[in-house]
Order: structure tokens, then sequence, then C-alpha cells
């Protein structure tokens, strides 16, 4: 057996859409699917899992053991991609002491807050990084290795570190082989 769904068991998930050239693994899990876009030339691997409001546009990578939690939205654009173990959130908790916390308590006795997480092309996320709601990546960024990204992060540049800083510009030189 093939480690990958075929498109007719990807249909069959019930996602918004599923471009063509997708692979994703069948050891992956979706959460309300209905609501997960998935362009061209996607790929997911182990052990990801996928919930609420997610577009991942075309040429994309979802390296294994990602979470990507996206009660308030998560658009990933094209050419991006993930390394292993980056989380994403677009929701958090209030752990001020002041609420209760969890998804099986009451909402009205927790504050739950957030916003959609951006992601536009040509980023790539270094493994076991995290990213926190109502946050937009711009165009070319690259971020290193177990960072914390806190704050909205400008076009083409590097960065790395908890929380995560600047580290220098990068190159638009891929941009050429396209």
């Amino acid at each position: 057996m093939n480690s990958f769904y075929t498109k007719d068991e990807l249909d069959k998930i019930g996602f918004k859409s599923v471009g063509d050239n997708v692979l994703v693994s069948r050891y992956a899990r979706f959460y309300n699917p209905g609501t997960i876009i998935i362009g061209n030339n996607v790929r997911i691997d182990d052990f990801c899992i996928l919930s609420g409001d997610i577009v991942l546009n075309d040429y994309i990578h979802i390296s294994a053991f990602c979470g990507l939690y996206g009660k308030y939205g998560i658009e990933i654009d094209s050419y991006s991609g993930l390394s292993p173990r980056c989380t994403i959130f677009s929701a958090t908790d209030d752990f001020s002491g002041d609420y209760l916390i969890g998804p099986m308590v009451d909402p009205s006795l927790s504050n739950v807050t957030g916003g959609k997480v951006i992601l536009k092309k040509y980023c790539q996320i270094g493994a076991g990084s995290v990213i926190f709601p109502d946050i937009t990546i711009d165009e070319g960024v690259a971020v290193g290795a177990m960072s914390l990204i806190n704050k909205s992060l400008r076009e083409w540049s590097i960065y790395a570190g908890i929380p995560c800083k600047f580290v220098k510009m990068r190159s638009k030189k891929l941009l050429d082989l396209l």
C-alpha cells in the first residue's frame, strides 16, 4: 500500500477543494476538512494535524509532525514550507488565571483570542518553530530552527531565536529559478 492517499481517497475525505499532484500521508489527521483548501503540488507528511480554516496554495511542503490550528484562519502562499515539528496557532487561550482553559470548557468561561496567520510566497519556517496568532510573514522570509514568531516579519529577511530577531536580508536569487 502507498503511504499517500490516492486522489479518490482525498476526494472522499471531504476537503473544501484539492488540487492536482497532491501527496498527503495516510498518517496525517484533519479536523473539519470541509474548511481546508489544498492547492496543486502540495505534500503533507506523516503525523501532521490540520484543523480549522486553512488555505494551502501551490508548491507547499508541510513536513512531519507539524500542527496547523486554524480557528481564525491560516493561509500559506505558494512556494512556502514548514520544516518538521512547526506549529501555527491562529488562536490562544488566556493563561492569566482569570479564565478556564481548554476545548471542553464552556466558551463563556474561557477567553480565546487570535487572528489569521499568513505566510506569503517563498517563506520557509525552520524545524521546531512556533508561530503565534495574528501574524503576517511577508514574502521571502526564512526563519531559523526552534524560533518563536510572536510578531509580523518583513519581506526577504532571515530571522531566528526566541523570540525571533532579524539576522540579515535574504537573497532574492530564487526568483530567477522560476
